[in-house]
């Protein structure tokens, strides 16, 4: 129920941004902006990392990484590699700045990429915020893509019918619940 009301809730976002909602003949939907820009909160962003177990080696990819911070704190507090996606030339605009501030240039890369065209193959950690269908519709090339014991996290969705190794429920600092999805990659998964 509190998925379906985030859903709602990311939807209507959408539908009454000043872009307009977003569907296939739509401008945005052919530049490849398949989801809204919703930031994930901090504290949800140190625990997604966690529930991953990033370590040293590590390189972590995040899809429809908006403003960078899944990235950032990624290389900033684990030292890893880590790439994210995005696909809003105001988005990339942002991470750059937070990349420059942080001072974290040589761990992380933010490339103007749709989602769906990304090769999953040298990310160990996936991080995604999307929604239930986009999820779906990347499931495939996870399946596909990613190494065996590759960890995936999603923030508020999940994947049908792949059933999560860990569910977790937190609150952020305004109280607003959030659940976070741990799957790790298996051979042979079509």
């Amino acid at each position: 129920m509190k998925n379906l009301m985030r859903y709602t809730m990311l939807f209507v976002a959408v539908a009454f941004s000043p872009f307009g909602a977003i569907n296939p003949g739509s401008a945005q939907a052919q530049e490849g902006k398949i989801v809204p820009y919703v930031p994930t909160p901090q504290e949800v962003v140190e625990r997604m990392l966690e529930l991953a177990q990033v370590k040293k080696g590590d390189v972590v990819y995040d899809l429809g990484s908006g403003d960078g911070r899944i990235v950032v704190t990624a290389a900033k507090k684990y030292g890893v590699k880590a790439v994210g996606f995005e696909i809003d030339p105001e988005r990339i605009k942002e991470s750059k700045e937070n990349i420059a501030k942080a001072g974290v240039g040589n761990l992380v890369e933010i490339r103007q990429q749709d989602i769906r065209t990304v090769d999953l193959s040298a990310a160990s950690v996936l991080t995604m915020y999307l929604l239930p269908e986009v999820n779906l519709m990347m499931r495939p090339n996870i399946w596909k893509q990613m190494k065996p014991g590759s960890r995936v996290v999603s923030h508020d969705f999940d994947m049908g019918d792949w059933k999560p190794l860990k569910t977790e429920h937190i609150k952020d600092g305004s109280a607003w619940e959030h659940t976070l999805y741990l799957w790790h990659v298996e051979a042979g998964k079509k």
